[in-house]
């Protein structure tokens, strides 16, 4: 069975937790959002989390054409048809969790809601799985770790359920969700889906906690996949760490979107590459890439390029000057 979860804190870097809890409070004091803001949010997050969950698994829908296929119902011409469901699947799931977490109730975490969830993915592509536990081993490739058997399934279906129930809201929110998709994805309790499965479920915890959707991006793929196997050794710290700044890049999206224009430059929190953050510090900007990915500045990924601000470089070299004093 698992253990509780004994981890002591810091899995997760201090900055990044303060941010986190910052960010998250600035959200909370503009709720409730107008209801055709919130809807123009949860468009756009429905899009790109459908479209980069739906890439890493393979799907070569564009950003462009996963919008057509799900808020247009047009057909990609030169695209499967494989393509074109998975879309269409993911979007009927992601608004079945909306739905969960509109409803303003803690829903606690259940076989039943992780099998609804697979069998809306899988629903037109393979029905014959869709919300089943998988009744053959599996492989998965480029790692050393092998799924439990078949057999197994449902006793490690059973006691992940235990560990959740268990340690829910006795560990960090983001730690917790980071745990909990790790040990979903480690069991790979179906044959096809578990990775946009696992990440769905994660964000059911985060965004009933208050956070936005939480998107792994396509382009972060082999960080995302090292943090896994790294995970499967039981160090949480990459893993925890990764989804922490796919939360923050989500929170700041909300903010920059909220927050007037006016104020934003008042508290001067523009994005701004690493390059041009340079004028503001003597570092260079593969220096300032590590402290981004290291999360010791405010900053998040667009793509494959750091943003941050110029409040977050003074802020940092006025730090490393108060400690050099001591």
């Amino acid at each position: 069975m698992y253990p509780t979860h004994t981890a002591t804190p810091m899995l997760i870097p201090e900055t990044i937790q303060n941010l986190l809890k910052e960010k998250l409070a600035k959200l909370n004091k503009l709720r409730p959002l107008s209801p055709t803001m919130l809807q123009k949010l949860k468009e756009r997050f429905e899009i790109e989390m459908t479209y980069h969950s739906n890439a890493i698994e393979g799907n070569t829908l564009t950003l462009k054409e996963t919008y057509w296929v799900i808020q247009q119902g047009i057909t990609v011409k030169g695209k499967s048809l494989n393509d074109h469901l998975e879309a269409k699947n993911h979007k009927e799931a992601l608004d079945y969790l909306y739905e969960l977490i509109e409803h303003g109730t803690s829903h606690t975490i259940s076989e039943h809601l992780i099998r609804s969830l697979h069998a809306l993915i899988i629903q037109s592509i393979d029905k014959d799985i869709a919300g089943k536990y998988r009744e053959v081993d599996v492989f998965i490739t480029g790692t050393d770790h092998m799924p439990p058997s078949s057999f197994e399934i449902p006793i490690k279906m059973r006691e992940l359920i235990e560990w959740a129930r268990a340690n829910y809201g006795k560990m960090d929110i983001v730690e917790f969700s980071a745990t909990f998709h790790h040990k979903f994805v480690h069991i790979h309790p179906f044959q096809d889906g578990n990775g946009r499965t696992g990440r769905l479920l994660m964000n059911i915890f985060l965004m009933q906690y208050g956070f936005p959707m939480t998107i792994i991006q396509v382009t972060d793929r082999q960080k995302y996949y090292r943090a896994l196997r790294d995970a499967d050794s039981r160090n949480y710290k990459p893993l925890c760490s990764f989804i922490a700044q796919a939360v923050l890049r989500s929170l700041n999206i909300y903010l920059n979107t909220l927050t007037p224009s006016k104020e934003k430059f008042e508290q001067k929190e523009q994005w701004i590459s690493l390059h041009e953050a340079t004028k503001f510090c003597t570092y260079s900007q593969a220096y300032l890439s590590k402290l981004a990915k290291e999360g010791r500045i405010d900053a998040h990924k667009e793509d494959r390029n750091w943003l941050t601000t110029e409040k977050a470089i003074r802020q940092y070299v006025a730090e490393q000057e108060v400690r050099s004093r001591k």
